[in-house]
């Protein structure tokens, strides 16, 4: 029998950075999708989200007015001379690390840009490029299922609808149902987020005040680093705010549910006895006394079965160490949009998302477990480095060019080069497995000692074969 011809039905879940990023991409390249939101409107909970230059990059390769309309939202440090810095690594105790003799350790590079924005008006760009109707509101999908008899994927929702589409991707987030249709039924243990052994405060102040109060520091990204705590501050709306992330590392697990946690505000402010008074100011005033628990899914061994796929933080929530797990959102929505735009029929998705997963996951997974080393770095516990602030300096400005810098061109050309071969025959399991193998190195390794990313791309030299079709079903 011919295989299909017909363009596939494409049912996103999920509208948050990820859900519309690929949405963005397929409709650039005339491909029809629908997403499905279980909100009744854009969800515009959060505060700042720092993307460095490799998710600018994805952004025009996406869409160019994509990067246009970023371009005019972005914040950098306020300082020009400290336009190409990520953050400025400081103590956090009294003096900010001058009584020590350290006046600051900057961590960027000359090729960088420092740039960040609000999730509300990162969402607002994000809006502006996704046509009146493509996402249905009031769609919470209660149940997944891909029966053995016929393609295809049922979606049920709360309100009683059954849908059957030719495919599903799973952008609903680190607690997201289709995590566990993806891995429920092979790998159980992998489906739940691990507890990072971290929480966080969050806090916006005014920027003027926040001047007021420290100085000129507050202009500019700043981390301040002390023995298991940490504090990070940077602008935002346009330069008219700070925001705060203050991290706090936990030696206890995390008990009941993954959600912030209120407590009392005397127990928060305990937490930043041993900071420099005018950041333990800064605390008591715009603080909120909430614990927000960071999670993180440090080993995903695979991001597809059959017909569903993960993108985003339902595939690889990191915690936020780097200021990179959107980007690499942004890397999944830019090579899968790019892949499944060359898809002629459904018969053609198997090969799809196996090339997907075969590039994306060692380098998303690598910086999923290399933000979680370099958090034990910034609370000053790394068995080598210590409270060594030159040397934690150093190692960043080592390592973080590796995810700046990737080249995507190179990834969509490897993508469509790999997609072409696999659909050059009628693909099945047996020709899948009998194909020469494919480097997809995702990172080149720079010395003998290998970071998590590296390590990962060491790996992952041949094709992960395609998911056995089996039947999927969640609930809640």
């Amino acid at each position: 029998m011919a295989p299909s011809t017909t363009q596939p039905s494409i049912a996103i879940i999920g509208s948050g950075i990820g859900g519309l990023g690929l949405a963005i991409g397929l409709l650039k390249q005339n491909v029809p999708v629908t997403i499905y939101e279980g909100a009744a409107k854009f969800d515009s909970v959060g505060a700042g989200i720092g993307l460095g230059p490799n998710a600018l990059k994805a952004m025009a390769l996406m869409d160019e007015t994509f990067a246009k309309l970023y371009d005019e939202i972005k914040v950098g440090n306020l300082d020009p001379k400290r336009k190409n810095e990520q953050f400025e690594a400081l103590g956090a105790e009294e003096g900010l690390g001058e009584a020590t003799g350290w006046y600051g350790g900057h961590i960027g590079d000359p090729k960088f840009t420092r740039s960040s924005a609000h999730r509300k008006s990162l969402l607002g760009v994000m809006k502006s490029l996704i046509p009146e109707g493509t996402v249905k509101f009031n769609k919470r999908v209660t149940h997944i299922s891909q029966p053995r008899e016929g393609k295809g994927v049922y979606l049920e929702f709360h309100d009683g609808e059954i849908i059957k589409v030719d495919t599903v991707v799973g952008c609903d987030g680190i607690k997201g149902m289709s995590r566990r249709a993806v891995l429920g039924s092979r790998y159980p243990e992998e489906v739940a987020s691990k507890y990072a052994k971290m929480y966080v405060y969050r806090g916006i102040a005014p920027i003027e005040e926040a001047k007021a109060i420290i100085g000129s520091v507050a202009e500019n990204a700043k981390w301040f680093m002390a023995p298991r705590r940490g504090w990070a501050m940077y602008p935002i709306s346009d330069g008219r705010e700070a925001n705060i992330v203050a991290f706090i590392q936990d030696i206890n697990p995390w008990v009941g549910e993954q959600v912030a946690r209120e407590c009392p505000r005397e127990e928060m402010l305990a937490e930043f006895t041993k900071f420099d008074h005018r950041l333990q100011k800064l605390a008591e005033l715009y603080l909120k006394p909430m614990k927000w628990p960071l999670f993180h899914h440090p080993d995903t061994p695979t991001y597809f079965n059959d017909r569903i796929c993960l993108l985003g933080d339902s595939a690889h929530a990191s915690t936020p160490s780097q200021a990179a797990g959107a980007g690499q959102g942004l890397e999944d929505a830019l090579l899968l949009s790019r892949i499944l735009g060359l898809v002629k029929s459904p018969d053609e998705l198997g090969a799809a998302f196996q090339v997907y997963d075969s590039i994306r996951r060692p380098r998303a997974q690598g910086v999923v477990r290399e933000s979680y080393e370099v958090a034990i770095e910034y609370f000053l516990e790394h068995p080598v480095y210590g409270m060594d602030m030159q040397q934690i300096t150093d190692a960043a400005n080592k390592r973080l060019p590796l995810i700046w810098w990737h080249n995507l061109e190179a990834d969509v050309v490897r993508a469509t080069d790999c997609f072409k071969l696999l659909t050059s025959t009628t693909v099945d399991s047996k020709t899948v497995e009998s194909t020469k193998p494919i480097s997809h190195s995702v990172l080149t390794k720079t010395d003998s000692t290998a970071s998590s990313i590296e390590k990962a791309a060491a790996g992952n030299d041949v094709l992960t074969p395609l998911a056995e079709e089996i039947p999927v079903s969640t609930n809640g």
